[in-house]
Formats: C-alpha cells, sequence, structure tokens
C-alpha cells in the first residue's frame, strides 16, 4: 500500500517541488556544511521519532538538551517550528522529495529527487 505523498507529489510541479524543498531544507543544509553540524539528520530523527524528545535523544545518543537546542536552531533558521504538526507535515515532504528514502514500486519516476 503505498503512502498518499507518494500518489500526490508526482502531480506537484517539479518547480514547485524543488522551491518547496529549497525554502526549507537549503538553510539546514547550508548551516551543516559551513559549521559541521547536523541538524538536518536530527530534524529526520526527530521526525522518524513522532516528535518524541526522548526517543530521538536515544536515536541520536545526545543528551535530551543538545536535541531541544538543535530542533530550536533548526526552527531559527528555516522560519517553522518542527514541534509543531503542521510544520512536521511541510518538513516531512521536503525531506521524501529531497531524499526518497523508498523508491516507488516499479521503479518509476515518482520518486526522483526534486533536487
Amino acid at each position: 500500500e503505498l503512502a498518499s505523498h507518494v500518489l500526490l507529489l508526482p502531480f506537484v510541479p517539479a518547480e514547485v517541488r524543488r522551491a518547496f524543498t529549497a525554502r526549507l531544507l537549503d538553510p539546514l543544509l547550508a548551516h551543516d556544511r559551513r559549521r559541521r553540524t547536523e541538524l538536518l539528520p536530527t530534524l529526520r530523527a526527530f521526525l522518524e521519532s513522532d516528535g518524541s524528545w526522548s526517543r530521538c535523544a536515544d536515536r541520536l545518543h545526545v543528551h535530551v538538551n543538545t536535541l531541544r537546542y538543535r530542533i530550536r536552531r533548526i526552527g531559527e533558521l528555516t522560519g517553522r517550528d518542527p514541534t509543531r504538526w503542521e510544520d512536521r507535515v511541510d518538513f516531512f515532504l521536503a525531506l521524501r522529495m529531497h531524499l526518497p528514502v523508498d523508491p516507488p514500486p516499479g521503479g518509476g519516476s515518482t520518486g526522483e529527487r526534486a533536487r
């Protein structure tokens, strides 16, 4: 069974997908490159942990206060709050478009990288 975003995203124009992804993730990618931080992997882990501070901190092998600092920094850099459900959905979609996790069944182009 395919997730709804896998079915819907191919209908969004590629330029819109690129702009959406860039607006949310480029500040994190630039910060990670410049400062040798791990904000993008932290964001991915936070979302995969369903926003659970303790599970995410355990997964990343960091103290929960370190995780809170990183999440706050992600918010400052993007203007979005990863603890808000609405913003989590946008981050989830941006991450899926940036680095699709699973290729679509049949090897079609719906999972093409948007960047």
